[in-house]
């Protein structure tokens, strides 16, 4: 054999070769990885032939379930609530989801090993593999009243049980119909999500667990925390000058709308809060320093996130990198770089309102088996206790004169005493700050926690309190008429 043509057969015998294995790795190695990829024709087809359970909220209503389709496929997804639960609910498309959809897929469609019993079952009598079911912690009524409340206004509303953690409503706007993200037909679906992808108010985000904000005037109720753990007392005159020079800096710290407090130079601390003065909390921020406040911060679940939650969460910032006087000075108002999600302010009231405990937010009440048979339920856990029983017992009295004497009088409810924070959180230049309110009621033994966010005011110049306020009102009231 002559050497061109030894060559010539020794490059097709690696070629050959390199063939082979590369066919044995496909099948061996990749097979589990190709299989479930998202546009695998095979596996599509394979998920959609199986009954996918249900998602309902409290109360048993329906809010996603699967029915018998009419195209290739045997089965097609539906939400009957529409847009009203679908920043946590999600959808469950062709190549995409998001969610509880998401992220409780293998439950959903039958293949989490806690449904081997029912697999092996359906197995024996013939059935076709069928998914377990999930019912959520979110109150129909609840949810409801609180998407009317915000209207078509960019922003969040997270209402919790403060004793047991369970997530009574998440709502945020602007939101999205899943349903067309669901189809069985590309186009449409396609179409679907690009337009919301594409949407500059970003109706895929869920601004409740999702997207941070500065807290504002919110976050005075760490601070408070911090002031008292050092041995403040709520009647104790500190510094509340009209104006307070930050330390290196040019700068000078006014009050709201240039306000007095009390007398100009002084106020107690349950004044202070009450009215939200600045100067005297960014001069209690100084005094105690970043440490204690971001120590403060951090017992509340900032820089972290919540563990095991189903839904994507953005981390709560109270900044970690060493603040000097000035910086210091505006963190503790709120401001400088402060960011937090409207779930984590919830959490902050919930704490407070539940003698300092914080138990672990939820939001999966019950899985089901597809019989519907209970496979398991998730039971309250204490998450963090970031202030001790007297800490918030004095700081529930301080936000209760926030609603009865100060900036949060419009959330106010008749024979029920609330407490409450008002925020009016600014965020760049020539744009209207964010309105928050985050409470509680009842006030004495709460059954219900809230924090509410309208980004930009909602396009007023308005405040927290005459913004956010009213829309928390509304939420207590149906929570507390639902509860009662």
């Amino acid at each position: 054999m002559n050497s061109p043509i030894r060559k010539v057969s020794i490059a097709c015998m690696v070629l050959f070769t390199a063939l082979l294995i590369n066919a044995n790795w496909l099948q061996a190695k990749d097979a589990d990885t190709l299989r479930h990829k998202s546009g695998n024709a095979r596996q599509i087809t394979e998920r959609l032939e199986r009954e996918r359970g249900s998602i309902a909220v409290a109360g048993g209503q329906t809010v996603a379930t699967s029915v018998p389709s009419d195209d290739e496929y045997k089965y097609q997804r539906q939400y009957p609530a529409a847009s009203l639960y679908s920043n946590v609910i999600g959808y469950y498309g062709l190549y995409t989801s998001a969610g509880l959809e998401r992220s409780q897929n293998d439950f959903l469609s039958g293949t989490d090993q806690r449904l081997f019993v029912s697999k092996v079952s359906d197995l024996i009598t013939g059935h076709t593999q069928r998914g377990g079911s999930i019912v959520t912690t979110l109150v129909p009524q609840i949810q409801q009243v609180a998407t009317t409340a915000l209207g078509n206004r960019k922003g969040a509303v997270v209402a919790l049980n403060p004793k047991t953690g369970e997530i009574l409503a998440m709502v945020t706007n602007p939101t999205y119909d899943p349903t067309p993200l669901a189809s069985h037909d590309d186009a449409t679906a396609s179409k679907a999500g690009q337009a919301l992808n594409t949407d500059p108010n970003k109706p895929l985000l869920n601004r409740a667990a999702q997207e941070t904000y500065p807290p504002g005037s919110t976050f005075k109720l760490i601070t408070a925390a911090a002031a008292l753990n050092a041995g403040h007392q709520l009647e104790e005159r500190i510094p509340a000058p009209d104006q307070l020079p930050l330390p290196q800096s040019k700068t000078v710290l006014p009050n709201f709308g240039g306000e007095r407090c009390d007398d100009g130079e002084t106020d107690t601390l349950i004044h202070a809060l009450t009215i939200s003065c600045n100067t005297a909390f960014a001069k209690l921020g100084i005094d105690l320093g970043d440490n204690a406040l971001r120590a403060q911060a951090e017992a509340f679940g900032f820089n972290s996130t919540v563990p095991d939650f189903p839904l994507a969460q953005a981390t709560s910032v109270y900044p970690t990198e060493k603040l000097d006087g000035a910086q210091t000075a505006q963190s503790a108002i709120g401001q400088f770089n402060d960011r937090v999600t409207p779930l984590q302010m919830a959490e902050v009231a919930a704490a407070i309102g539940n003698n300092g405990v914080l138990m672990r937010p939820y939001l999966v009440a019950e899985l089901l088996g597809p019989d519907l048979k209970a496979i398991s339920r998730t039971e309250p856990q204490v998450y963090k206790r970031p202030v001790s029983p007297q800490v918030a017992a004095q700081l529930n009295t301080m936000m209760q004169s926030v609603v009865t004497n100060g900036t949060g009088t419009k959330a106010q409810l008749p024979d029920v005493a609330v407490a409450g924070k008002t925020g009016t959180a600014e965020h760049g230049d020539n744009t209207n700050p964010h309105a928050w309110f985050v409470g509680f009621a009842p006030a004495v033994n709460p059954t219900v926690a809230i924090a509410v966010l309208v980004e930009d005011g909602g396009g007023e110049l308005g405040t927290g309190g005459s913004v956010a306020a009213p829309v928390a009102r509304q939420v207590l009231k149906a929570a507390l008429d639902v509860r009662r």
